[in-house]
């Protein structure tokens, strides 16, 4: 392992059982962010030896997550699976110094443990039968059994830790039973795991969800038992949907895949993520790298935050607002290209996103706006019998004859002469620009129309306007 070039060390280690949920990408926020803000070092682990769950998409799907939000990792990704013959070195370690031992038990042998414990009204548990203690005598090994390892967990006393956002959390050791490190054929378990990768690749602070709480006394004890530092914990909320339930992958979209194919900024994202259970006074919309400045572990509230789609969507509209033209086209090109559009011939798309950037809340909508600058679009029957009667339709006819005479087809002399010919035409406004959006765009709610005329350009303009429908 790379000698660490700080005191703040920081992890994200998923599992690759599925695609990479949001839950998991503000894991990775803030134990980033954290990370950033103390000149330290972020490291992305995956956690697979999970062999009936864990697949090779997954892992990719991680990965692309990971790359599409941004959060870059100074090492990684490391994997659990390339790590086996380490695990084997350590329990054999912890078997060698009394802190772990073999158990022979059977499967019914447990199930009636179980079955007792509960008829007494106790919690079911194993009864620790096969560890070892001063004056006991242990039953012979069963022929042909492979046994499993277990942690000789402490009895007495408790184990206690200050949480940086749950506060002290204290478990008696009363509650916990010896925690099986290794199966029978020899892989080892989740828990025993991460506590030696943590060690292995000293991480500082282990920032994850409160899922993990119950996993934390039995994880501090194998430090103890190895002589490694305690890293300090900070366990962050639930995330709920806006029913107030924990988020589903049937119920509610929790992919950063699902994020990227609904048209959301990563940017946006993630300061969405970073506002569930994290707080900078009234500050709603900011970068990154405020974030980063802003961001303090004593600051993240211990309740669940709640999903709220509506500010989530205003978040992405206002960073739609201030991103790079040229990146809004790049992702909205892709979205056209799904709907059929062909933006090779037409307004250069950069131009259009600049119009419609200050219109649209997601990438997806400004690409069903930009869809009229190359392309006609039919109007709608209500939008025709409202904007396109006989008299509007004469109308836009003489409004063509004196457009085709300008000199110049460009936003300001567009303007002008609309507003001559409307004046000339002894009507309002609306009554020539509604008309012309329905004939040139197929729909009314456009910007200013003289904007979108001048894109669409003059040939095309006029070439539309003399479409019947």
């Amino acid at each position: 392992m790379t000698a660490p070039t700080s005191a703040i060390r920081t992890r994200f280690a998923p599992s690759p059982t599925g695609l990479l949920h949001i839950g998991g990408v503000r894991t990775a926020l803030f134990s980033w962010a954290y990370a950033r803000k103390h000149q330290g070092v972020f490291v992305l682990r995956i956690e697979d030896t999970d062999l009936e769950r864990s697949t090779p998409e997954s892992v990719a799907a991680i990965m692309d997550g990971m790359h599409w939000v941004g959060l870059d990792y100074d090492e990684g990704p490391f994997y659990q699976m390339q790590r086996m013959d380490r695990y084997k070195q350590v329990i054999a370690q912890m078997l060698a110094s009394g802190h772990a031992y073999h158990c022979y038990c059977s499967r019914e042998e447990l199930d009636a443990m179980r079955a007792e414990a509960e008829a007494r009204g106790e919690k079911p548990r194993y009864d620790r039968r096969w560890r070892p203690e001063d004056g006991k005598v242990l039953p012979a090994a069963p022929a042909g059994v492979s046994p499993v390892v277990r942690f000789r967990t402490p009895i007495d006393g408790v184990v206690a830790w200050d949480d940086q956002v749950k506060g002290r959390i204290e478990i008696s050791n009363t509650e916990l039973d010896d925690l099986i490190i290794a199966r029978p054929d020899g892989t080892p378990t989740y828990n025993f795991c991460v506590v030696v990768d943590d060690w292995d690749m000293q991480i500082s602070h282990v920032i994850r969800g409160d899922d993990h709480v119950n996993n934390t006394p039995r994880q501090i004890h194998m430090y103890q038992a190895l002589g490694a530092a305690v890293p300090v914990f900070a366990h962050l909320p639930m995330i709920f949907n806006d029913q107030g339930q924990k988020m589903s992958k049937r119920r509610d979209a929790v992919s950063v895949v699902d994020y990227d194919k609904m048209g959301f900024l990563p940017e946006a994202l993630l300061n969405y993520l970073a506002r569930l259970g994290w707080g900078h006074g009234d500050d709603e919309f900011f970068t990154m790298d405020q974030f980063v400045e802003w961001f303090d572990l004593a600051d993240v509230s211990p309740s669940p935050s709640r999903f709220d789609r509506d500010k989530l969507l205003w978040l992405n509209a206002q960073h739609i607002k201030t991103a790079e033209p040229q990146r809004l086209a790049e992702r909205v090109a892709a979205f056209l290209t799904d709907k059929g559009v062909d933006t090779a011939s037409g307004p250069a798309l950069t131009d259009v996103c600049v119009l419609l950037k200050d219109r649209s809340q997601t990438l997806v909508e400004m690409a069903d706006q930009a869809e009229y600058f190359y392309r006609p679009l039919v109007p709608s029957a209500d939008v025709a019998e409202k904007h396109l009667t006989p008299d509007d339709e004469a109308r836009l006819g003489f409004f063509a004859e004196g457009a085709a005479r300008l000199e110049t087809w460009d936003q300001a002399s567009l303007g002008a002469f609309i507003k001559d010919f409307v004046k000339q035409q002894g009507v309002k406004m609306p009554q020539v620009g509604m008309p012309l959006r329905a004939k040139v765009c197929g729909i009314t709610n456009t910007p200013s129309v003289d904007a979108v005329l001048a894109l669409i350009g003059r040939d095309e303009v006029l070439r539309r306007l003399a479409m019947r429908n």
